[in-house]
């Protein structure tokens, strides 16, 4: 039985990779990866599904230019052509990243196989080590541990849930050619995302949710905008779960789903199953090991990103991204990696990763983007006579004229007492960059009047609609009311 001595061992290659600083060169690393180099957001995640929003988005553009008087027309969509664009650059990038870890560093062992954690190091115990064993049954001793396994596609358990033509978003962007109809399991931002790619390159898509709107996590009012705006470009059923997937005679497959009037049967070339994701917690064997778990199998860590085993951080291990935040953000990842970098380096002088101001965005059709408090939960925290909003219509600004928008808007929410930002949420175009101001002065502590007026704002940008928003609050004036 090989056994490999590491002074850092890493499960993941995803924001884990970026842990190998020059502070190692000279000493020993081992990472694992049990599928492909990279992680999630490389491969199977962020950056393929934006390769195939922006195509989908420029496909329904005639929709947008018939509101301004102009006739477009899309006249093909090149999937094959396409798929390989993205994957020829991804898979590249990807086993570039494993050829320079695997043999161009002679401090770095890559294992390509499952690892699971056997023994942790004890507290107060400064000299041992922790314990993995590979599938093949190498092990792997180190004194440092970081686990940064990341989070895989949830599948439903039903029959015909293993048919070919039912798909994760693991494997439905690498479909040989563009389906003609495509079933949507689920209602959150991955669904949410697929349907309109699909849609928008001249699928017809069926979205089936056991709810009654789309991205139940926003702000309430939103949430409802954005399930509005999706019916108007795709199929939506609601109140339905899919209970069996069934062969047909042209290659395709029916779906039944249960939904209030008994079972339904819709006919389909894919299915996409998007109901979540699940921390690979259990694939590393932390709970056997007493790693602390939350209740939906995330590792739990302490403001150090340190793991607890007992409610105590255990000596030398650390954990970040899907598998231990709630989050499941590749930004978030990144943040966590550098804090957990920071620690491995600098164990007399730790710091603590940041938590508060987390944006996401969704890059749907229309785009949604977030950060901070809904008004509901801000209500809740501070009382809702504390609480002011603003709904702020594209509309209603200079260049929402110009794009005859109907249906954007940047929603705002403050304390009333001081204008202090809360959150912020936005459905419509480039809502991911608007955002980002937004983001900026709840990072920062800048309230909203101080940030509206203290400042020039482009005219006639489409950020005068976040200006307008922060303008719209009921907020003290502060020293800046020019």
């Amino acid at each position: 039985m090989t056994t490999r001595t590491a002074d850092l061992a890493i499960i993941g290659s995803g924001s884990g990779n970026s842990l190998i600083t020059p502070f190692w060169d000279d000493r020993r690393v081992v990472i694992a990866e049990r599928g492909v180099f990279g992680g999630t957001c490389l491969n199977v995640g962020c950056i393929p599904t934006k390769m195939y929003v922006r195509p989908a988005t420029l496909a329904r553009s005639g929709e947008e230019a018939a509101r301004v008087d102009v006739t477009l027309r899309t006249e093909a969509v090149d999937w094959p052509g396409m798929r390989d664009r993205i994957f020829s650059r991804i898979d590249a990038i990807s086993a570039a990243g494993e050829h320079y870890r695997a043999v161009e560093l002679d401090n770095v062992d890559l294992v390509s196989q499952e690892v699971r954690v056997e023994r942790l190091r004890s507290a107060g115990d400064t000299s041992g080590a922790h314990t993995l064993v590979a599938a093949d049954g190498t092990r792997i001793e180190a004194t440092q541990l970081v686990i940064a396994a990341g989070s895989r596609a949830e599948r439903l358990d039903v029959p015909g849930g293993d048919l070919p033509q039912v798909h994760t978003s693991d494997t439905i962007m690498r479909l040989d050619e563009l389906p003609a109809r495509v079933l949507v399991v689920g209602g959150g931002y991955i669904a949410s995302e697929f349907s309109g790619i699909f849609s928008g390159l001249g699928a017809e898509v069926v979205q089936v949710i056991r709810g009654d709107q789309l991205m139940r996590a926003l702000d309430h009012e939103l949430s409802e905008r954005f399930t509005a705006e999706a019916e108007r470009h795709w199929e939506l059923r609601r109140g339905r779960t899919l209970r069996a997937v069934v062969p047909a005679e042209d290659g395709g497959v029916t779906a039944e789903l249960d939904g209030p009037d008994g079972v339904e049967r819709w006919d389909a070339d894919v299915v996409l199953v998007a109901i979540g994701r699940r921390p690979n917690s259990d694939l590393v064997g932390a709970a056997a090991a007493g790693i602390d778990l939350h209740d939906d199998g995330r590792i739990v860590v302490d403001a150090f990103q340190r793991v607890l085993a007992g409610g105590l951080p255990v000596p030398g291990l650390y954990a970040l991204g899907d598998i231990s935040s709630s989050h499941q953000l590749k930004h978030v990842a990144n943040h966590e990696a550098r804090i957990v970098a920071h620690n491995l380096e600098h164990p007399d002088d730790l710091r603590t990763s940041r938590q508060d101001a987390v944006p996401a965005a969704v890059f749907a059709y229309p785009e949604l983007a977030q950060v901070g408090l809904t008004e509901s939960q801000a209500a809740e925290q501070f009382g809702a006579e504390h609480v002011t909003t603003k709904l702020q219509h594209y509309g209603d600004t200079a260049y929402g004229w110009a794009m005859a928008d109907d249906s954007g808007v940047c929603k705002v929410v403050a304390d009333r007492r001081d204008g202090r930002i809360l959150g912020a949420h936005i459905l419509g175009y480039q809502a991911s960059n608007l955002i980002q101001p937004l983001i900026t002065a709840m990072s920062f502590g800048i309230d909203a009047r101080t940030f509206a007026r203290g400042q020039y704002w482009v005219h006639p940008a489409l950020m005068e609609v976040v200006e307008n928003a922060l303008l719209g609050l009921d907020v003290p004036d502060g020293d800046l009311v020019a």
